[in-house]
């Protein structure tokens, strides 16, 4: 992946992902990644969009990690009211809708996506 201590480096490195799609085992598990640069806003202040999901053989989304929208944080809906979130996030089963995921570096997005695909794997194949 080149030098992990350049962050350019390193969004260059996510944004050549995009439109990666990946066979993970003979069983047809598949990863997905979307990847396109953005403005930086408050919502992405990285200036990506991105989208990393792995996939059942049947089409059925398993896990993504992504920020195309907000995700509030536990607690009351009242306390949040009117206030905008990060759009950093990540699913850890097909029905959920979400749980904060801070972004640090493109590098560390692959890994701790690829990270989440394996545990998956190892859960469904033993």
């Amino acid at each position: 992946m080149g030098s992990q201590s350049s962050p350019a480096t390193g969004l260059e490195y996510l944004l050549g992902l995009d439109g990666n799609i990946e066979v993970q085992n003979d069983a047809g598990y598949w990863v997905k990644m979307e990847v396109a640069s953005v403005p930086a806003t408050a919502e992405r202040p990285h200036g990506i969009r991105y989208s990393l999901t792995l996939h059942a053989p049947d089409n059925t989304r398993l896990i993504g990690f992504d920020n195309a929208h907000g995700v509030k944080p536990v607690g009351s809906r009242f306390k949040h009211a009117g206030k905008i979130f990060p759009y950093d996030h990540r699913h850890r089963h097909p029905l959920d809708v979400g749980v904060l995921y801070e972004f640090d570096t493109a590098y560390q997005l692959v890994s701790d996506f690829y990270a989440e695909v394996d545990r998956v794997l190892k859960e469904i194949s033993p």
